[in-house]
C-alpha cells in the first residue's frame, strides 16, 4: 500500500515537471524545388534534413520528405538551430546547404542543376587558355653576378 503511494507521488511530480518545461520554439519549413534552367517544378526529388551542432557536425537521426508534382514539401515541427538540407532527384546534381532556422516560418526556393561533364586533362579546353604574351620587360640582372676569370 505505501509503495503505491509513492509510485502515485512520484508519477505526479514528474507529469507536472514536464508540464510546467517550455516547449522548444519550432519553425514551419516550406520547400519547393525547381529546375535552374526553365523554372519548372521537379516532382518526386528527396528532401532529407538534418540538425547540425555547434561544432558544424551532422547530428544522428533526420528527415525525408518528398516532393508533390508541383515540387513542394513542407514540415511543421522543425526545432530552431543550424539544419542541413540535402535535395537529391534523379536528373539532378546534389544540393546541399546549411540554413539557420530562426523565425517561425521559412519558405526555401532551391534551383536544382543538371549534372556537368566531368573534366578531363586530355581534353582541350579552349576557355582556360592562356594567350601567349610577349614579355616587354628586359630580363632582370642577375641578382648573383659571377665575377669575370
Amino acid at each position: 500500500m505505501l509503495t503505491g503511494a509513492l509510485l502515485i507521488v512520484c508519477l505526479l511530480g514528474t507529469a507536472a515537471a514536464q508540464r510546467d518545461r517550455d516547449p522548444e520554439p519550432t519553425a514551419v519549413m516550406n520547400f519547393l524545388i525547381v529546375k535552374e534552367d526553365n523554372g519548372k517544378p521537379v516532382r518526386n526529388a528527396a528532401v532529407i534534413m538534418h540538425p547540425v551542432n555547434a561544432h558544424g557536425e551532422q547530428n544522428k537521426g533526420g528527415l525525408e520528405l518528398k516532393t508533390d508534382t508541383d515540387g513542394r514539401t513542407s514540415f511543421d515541427g522543425i526545432p530552431y538551430g543550424k539544419l542541413r538540407v540535402q535535395v537529391l532527384a534523379s536528373g539532378f546534381q546534389t544540393f546541399g546547404e546549411d540554413y539557420d532556422v530562426n523565425q517561425a516560418k521559412m519558405d526555401l526556393t532551391i534551383k536544382l542543376k543538371r549534372p556537368q561533364s566531368q573534366y578531363s586533362i586530355y581534353q582541350d579546353h579552349p576557355e582556360n587558355k592562356k594567350e601567349d604574351k610577349k614579355d616587354d620587360k628586359a630580363t632582370p640582372p642577375d641578382a648573383n653576378p659571377k665575377p669575370p676569370q
